[in-house]
């Protein structure tokens, strides 16, 4: 059962997360990738940082423990940092659907690492079966035929696979820091250590801030993958994160692909391929198998069973087979 607010939680990051692979296509036809992320990156941490400085008391600021450490470094460097890169550079020779859908594995991976590296989050042999359901699934969305193994498209999938793989591992790994500091102040800290992983990576590769046309539309995409796909959905996400456990949190990326698919075809005029689509059914199948593993099916039946046959046996209900007693008098 999810409350409200967690309800709220998922509602946004499944939205804004969704909106980025849209955002994120339309900005690379201005942008080179690496250095997309990694300006991205510097806005929101100056928001953030002028955020959590305005809201949080100096002593809720600072890393306290060798977990918020970890937790820090898990949040900047793996799951905003290195994700989006691969993300942002993966893109290149993906359509915005076809990117959610690769990187909607990532709660397929997140059990595997979950059930290494945290001893409250172990997978069962159903677990087991719906990882292996949803690696069918992937497959059919990536497609791997001789024919285009090796190519661009075949590349920017393996690359948002290894996307994908960074942001479940460091989900895990944030579980498994058990820090002291809000996720809040942690993405506050996350952030520029992202935009330096960014700016690192972006030298590296010979990109130049010359090469940016600065257009309203790539104005626009920097803006919402700063903002909304930046400040509020790692809000929303890191704190589901730490309320329901990596595992549950990271269903957010099965929502992700349907709201980028539409988002795709309305902003960008994109199409998906039937495979695809079957491929991101089964991968949904499989995490629900996953899901269905943590639910004691023969004890909620049993408990239902028991709650009909009180039911029926309790006086007063109006059961046609319940012995019926004068008013005032007790039934023994």
């Amino acid at each position: 059962m999810m409350d409200r607010r967690t309800l709220s939680l998922f509602a946004l990051s499944s939205l804004f997360f969704g909106g980025t692979f849209v955002a994120a296509k339309a900005g690379l036809e201005y942008f080179p990738p690496l250095l997309f992320v990694a300006l991205r990156f510097d806005v929101a941490a100056v928001l953030m940082l002028a955020y959590v400085l305005a809201t949080f008391p100096r002593e809720e600021l600072l890393p306290a423990t060798r977990g918020d450490v970890a937790g820090i470094l898990a949040t900047g460097v793996l799951v905003i940092g290195l994700a989006n890169a691969l993300l942002f550079v993966g893109q290149q020779y993906a359509t915005s659907a076809v990117a959610a859908i690769v990187f909607s594995l990532n709660p397929i991976l997140t059990p595997v690492f979950a059930a290494a590296l945290l001893s409250d989050e172990r997978l069962s042999s159903r677990g087991v079966a719906g990882i292996g359901l949803g690696l069918v699934g992937v497959t059919l969305v990536v497609g791997p035929s001789s024919a285009n193994l090796l190519g661009g498209d075949a590349l920017g999938r393996a690359i948002l696979f290894a996307g994908a793989v960074s942001a479940a591992l460091g989900a895990v790994l944030i579980r498994r820091a058990d820090a002291t500091l809000s996720s809040t102040v942690r993405i506050a800290w996350g952030l520029p250590l992202a935009a330096l992983v960014s700016h690192g990576l972006s030298w590296s590769a010979g990109e130049s801030a010359s090469s940016i046309a600065w257009t309203t539309e790539a104005i626009v995409a920097l803006a919402y993958v700063s903002v909304f796909a930046g400040v509020i959905a790692y809000i929303a996400y890191f704190a589901l994160l730490d309320s329901t456990g990596a595992i549950r949190a990271n269903l957010v990326f099965y929502a992700v692909p349907a709201v980028s698919t539409v988002g795709g075809w309305a902003v960008l005029d994109e199409s998906i391929s039937r495979s695809a689509i079957v491929g991101f059914l089964a991968i949904f199948a499989g995490f629900a198998i996953i899901g269905s593993g943590s639910i004691d099916v023969r004890s909620r039946l049993a408990a239902v069973r028991t709650g009909s046959h009180e039911s029926r046996h309790r006086p007063g209900t109006g059961d046609e087979h319940t012995p019926r007693t004068h008013r005032g008098s007790r039934s023994d």
